[in-house]
């Protein structure tokens, strides 16, 4: 029965339970994580094999006939180039291979937007002095602090099961020039798990901005990060764009982070030659080139995009266990209560959950103090503000899955019981 039909005697019998349940679970002493979407240590395992393919032995050119030990190629080795294009659905002179981080890169894209005008008769976005970037909600919390750290006024945009509300994107776009960009995680969205819909991304595309140096921030992360048989598909945005008239307005990014090792993969970016042009003029002063042993080990580790779409059935048969003990557990304790709504995604790392409104920070409390730690409620949104206090983000693919099951019991103890807090007036 939902706790929203208990009568108070009811409630209150119920709240008693839960609280003797909950101190129980916080006398076993628990450390247990889900906080951040880390690879867990079968997957890092998986890639192992790749720190024995270069050696004293090995040939270090490449197939652009430079060796990979010295400087050179500032946009990376070709068949890296090529092995990103495949990822990306895109041509391989559009792509640059950078370092270890994504991350990195975009947070380079938007310094250099910063100071160098991506359009003429555009400003740099630092003499913007009201400058603003969407933010589609809930999101990823290090976007976010990306645009916070260049004093960016963030505008919160809804997401729903088809991507970000694009009646309210049109219309803010296409009616303020201060409006510079938009973060997109566009497929397994980061924390939803959802994938934009077709329509979603030809209506992106078309975007009319009155901004002529508008940027869409692509973060394809999650692109061949599928977890069931039924893996969710996105249009290719770049090529969708050029159809619209927009070749410049995207900017795609993703790596390896999470593929073979995090903070020792590759990242790459991929872009029109005009935005390319201004983003290698920024890194021809900022770095000589980028680590091309580590690229190259990759692709020998690789060779093709059938070795990574391989490798990832790999991480897939690891990941999709982890992923229905959290969505089993959710169904098991919370639906007959009434309480909360969640995503069921068919890839990326996270499941997204509404708690009761007003209680996921009560939510959060209560799991650290019995030893579970999440990620804080509210990261989801810009500054940390969700007006709802009510979604909370959780990281499945770290815990090992007996303490996986474990962390989730005691989260749905907490769920419900800020529940019962909250209805009685607690």
């Amino acid at each position: 029965m939902n706790y929203m039909e208990f009568s108070n005697e009811a409630l209150k019998a119920e709240y008693s339970k839960l609280l003797n349940q909950y101190e129980d679970v916080k006398g076993k002493g628990l450390n247990l994580n889900m906080a951040r979407g880390k690879p867990g240590k079968e997957q890092l395992d998986l890639s192992l094999p790749m720190l024995d393919i270069l050696n004293s032995k090995s040939e270090f050119v490449g197939e652009n006939g430079m060796d990979c030990r010295n400087y050179g190629i500032l946009e990376g080795i070709t068949e890296c180039r090529k092995m990103f294009g495949e990822i990306l659905g895109v041509d391989y002179t559009k792509v640059m291979v950078g370092g270890s981080s994504s991350l990195n890169m975009m947070f380079d894209t938007i310094a250099c937007l910063m100071t160098k005008s991506a359009v003429e008769g555009c400003k740099p976005w630092y003499e913007v002095k009201e400058r603003k970037f969407l933010c589609p909600v809930p999101g990823y919390d290090r976007h976010f602090g990306i645009t916070q750290y260049f004093d960016f006024e963030m505008i919160p945009v809804p997401m729903d099961e088809n991507g970000p509300d694009m009646d309210i994107v049109e219309k803010l776009v296409e009616s303020d020039d201060t409006i510079k960009g938009m973060w997109c995680v566009p497929k397994y969205s980061n924390p939803s798990g959802i994938t934009y819909s077709d329509e979603v991304v030809k209506r992106i595309a078309a975007l009319k901005p009155v901004a002529k140096d508008f940027r869409l921030m692509w973060d394809n992360a999650y692109c061949i990060h599928d977890v069931t048989d039924t893996p969710d598909t996105l249009l290719n945005i770049m090529d969708e764009c050029e159809k619209a008239g927009n070749p410049d307005m995207p900017i795609v990014f993703t790596s390896t982070s999470k593929v073979t090792f995090p903070g020792a993969g590759v990242a790459a970016m991929a872009t029109s030659d005009t935005n390319m042009k201004l983003f290698k003029e920024k890194y021809n002063y900022q770095v000589i080139s980028y680590d091309k042993l580590n690229m190259l080990r990759h692709v020998m580790f690789f060779k093709n995009i059938d070795g990574v779409l391989e490798h990832m059935q790999k991480h897939k048969e690891v990941l999709k266990p982890k992923f229905d003990i959290v969505t089993s557990t959710l169904e098991k304790e919370l639906k007959p209560v009434g309480i909360g709504s969640w995503t069921n995604p068919n890839g990326g790392y996270f499941v997204c959950i509404d708690v009761m409104n007003g209680t996921a920070k009560r939510v959060v409390e209560l799991c650290k103090n019995a030893g579970v730690v999440l990620t804080g409620a509210g990261a989801t949104y810009p500054l940390g503000n969700d007006p709802e206090d009510k979604n909370i983000r959780i990281a499945p693919s770290f815990p090992p899955n007996d303490e996986l099951q474990k962390a989730m019991d005691v989260f749905c103890i907490c769920v419900k019981l800020a529940a019962c807090e909250k209805i009685l007036g607690m």
